[in-house]
């Protein structure tokens, strides 16, 4: 069977001494007794439920799936047990406000939780994973009375939530959404549509579920103009319990490529109760904030297959013995060497390395900031917000992008095994493929991060990270041990900027070149953007080796990688610009009847 071991190691070095964890919590208002040691306590604790209950129950989520009947929906044989055990350790709360039941400690430390979680079992992850968009939509729009009947039984876990959205003939438009909103007399509304694609719609793991759902008022203006947001709960909340069941219902499950062991619903609203939430019309800006959260959740995915796809790669190359190594034989007591001899294998292994602590770097970066928007000053929040609208879209597309490309190449290191359910590798595959789709496509994000960000501001989100890099580069320039980092890295920070007014400018002469060179603007963004961080990493383990030789081997397996990276990966970037550049006719002039003959 798979495994999965918590890189507690590889964790610690990215949040302690490149991001320097325990600093940024003392300068956080309210997030003093995030101390060193209760928060390698909490991460040893999540290491343990990650490993022993969730990751066992990988292989059964995917072979047993989900089972729809009339009377609802039965997850996979282990997930309801493991759900109370998660609830009974108080893990969903912990990064939610005491006022509502939360333990108060920092957003950063629900995403470490996260990333362990949903590395060992992705489809259960999701379960309690969809709840946090739903607790935080709630506690920024909802009334005094909502938050009270709602969001404490989120954070305790008692109720789980969703985000309803797609509907049959939209998915990423909204505005053609049909759901309708009718007024009763008593304030609520009586909701009816249908919508599909609903990540734990329906279960039997929580007591109840609270779906947040897009629908049109009567008198709403057409399109994204006219969309308002509701809570509606499967069943009417009732002395502090359940009630009624209200009228919602899971009409079918989707058969999926991957992540089985998560209900994907078909949700049938017919006139369920439902309440508004945030101002009439304005949905969309309230949705936002639970999507935010999701796009940074699935941007975890990336990471997480990628992590997997690498752990259980690497421990078949050191023990499958295929051929000799080209430069005579490195266990000459065995009948042939182990595969990670090979440079091709070992190019496998380093990649998905690569992209996994990386990620890792970029993903906890971005949960520092989330911090600063929820708890820092406000000059710092309008800094960290600024920041972490430029770097959602990147991190969500191209980390589950590369995501994938690694889950391939763990796949590609176990040969024809790969291939056969038992080792799971091609399972990590499968699941890892939808998370380029759900949440905004690489597609949408890449217009999201060129359209809207970039160019709609003149560049001026771009410049504020590119900033950040450039004053790196410079602090650095003394260091000559570094300057196989930071010499590239600071010329590619430059041509960012160049790139970014070259399709500006053609933009101004034809809107199609912003979506014929968002793809690879986004992908380049990406690569220079984990080049930063793994410039970060590999100077901390310089000082590091400089200091003592406390450690000696994972500091040095940092530089190695960290070379790797800007060595093998980050040349990627050269056949990037050249694409990027080359205009939207390519595109655009064959007429759409002669795509085929």
């Amino acid at each position: 069977m798979p495994e999965y071991k918590a890189p507690l190691r590889d964790m610690s070095f990215v949040l302690n001494e490149v991001l320097e964890l325990n600093a940024h919590y003392q300068n956080l208002p309210g997030c003093e007794e995030a101390t060193p040691d209760m928060v390698a306590a909490i991460m040893e604790e999540g290491a343990k439920f990650s490993e022993r209950v969730l990751s066992p129950l990988n292989q059964i989520g995917d072979q047993q799936g989900c089972q729809w009947s009339e009377e609802g929906v039965t997850t996979p044989e282990g997930f309801r047990d493991a759900y109370q055990q998660f609830v009974e350790g108080g893990w969903p709360s912990l990064a939610h406000d005491p006022e509502w039941g939360g333990q108060g400690l920092p957003e950063s430390l629900g995403i470490v939780l996260n990333e362990m979680v949903g590395t060992a079992n992705w489809s259960w992850s999701m379960y309690p994973g969809l709840s946090h968009g739903a607790m935080n939509t709630i506690e920024a729009h909802g009334t005094q009375d909502q938050k009270e009947t709602y969001l404490t039984k989120l954070v305790s876990g008692e109720w789980t939530g969703t985000m309803c959205l797609t509907e049959p003939h939209c998915g990423t438009d909204l505005g053609m959404l049909r759901t309708k909103a009718e007024p009763n007399e008593d304030g609520s509304f009586r909701i009816s549509g249908t919508k599909i694609f609903i990540s734990a719609g329906e279960h039997d793991m929580a007591d109840n579920i609270v779906h947040i759902v897009l629908a049109r008022l009567p008198d709403a203006p057409e399109g994204t103009k006219g969309i308002s947001l509701f809570i509606v709960p499967k069943f009417m909340p009732a002395g502090g319990g359940v009630g009624d069941r209200n009228g919602v219902s899971c009409g079918s499950l989707e058969h999926k490529m991957g992540i089985h062991g998560n209900s994907t619903c078909v949700m049938n609203f017919d006139e369920a109760t439902g309440y508004l939430i945030g101002p009439p019309n304005k949905g969309l800006n309230c949705m936002f904030t639970f999507m935010n959260t999701a796009r940074i959740g699935t941007a975890l995915q990336g990471l997480a297959h990628a992590e997997w796809g690498f752990q259980n790669s690497l421990a078949y190359a050191k023990d499958r013995l295929q051929m000799r190594s080209l430069t005579g034989a490195k266990c000459p007591d065995k009948a042939a060497d182990p595969i990670i001899v090979h440079p091709e294998v070992r190019k496998l292994l380093l990649t998905q390395k690569a992209f996994a602590e990386g990620g890792r770097a970029l993903i906890y970066y971005t949960a520092q900031l989330v911090d600063k928007v929820h708890q820092a000053s406000p000059e710092e929040r309008a800094e960290a917000d600024g920041l972490l609208a430029l770097l959602t879209p990147i991190a969500k597309a191209f980390l589950t992008e590369v995501g994938f490309e690694s889950a391939n190449h763990g796949l590609q290191v176990f040969g024809g095994h790969g291939y056969i359910a038992e080792w799971g590798m091609e399972q990590n595959v499968r699941d890892s493929r939808i998370s380029m789709l759900y949440e905004g496509t690489t597609q949408i994000q890449a217009l999201d991060l060129l359209g809207r960000k970039v160019l709609m501001t003149q560049g001026e989100s771009l410049k504020r990270f590119t900033k950040i890099i450039h004053k790196y580069c410079q602090a650095q320039s003394d260091n000559t041990g570094l300057k196989e980092f930071t010499d590239p890295l600071l010329t590619l920070n430059k041509e960012w900027g160049e790139l970014t007014m070259q399709v500006g400018m053609k933009a101004m002469q034809n809107r199609d070149e912003v979506g014929a060179a968002s793809v690879d603007y986004l992908m380049y963004s990406g690569y220079v953007t984990l080049a930063y961080f793994w410039a970060r990493m590999a100077e901390t383990a310089q000082q590091k080796l400089a200091e003592s030789d406390s450690d000696k081997a994972f500091y040095e397996a940092k530089l190695t990688t960290a070379r790797f990276y800007f060595q093998r990966i980050l040349p990627r970037t050269r056949g990037l610009v050249a694409t990027m550049v080359s205009g939207a006719d390519n595109l655009m002039s064959l007429d759409d009847e002669h795509f085929q003959f």
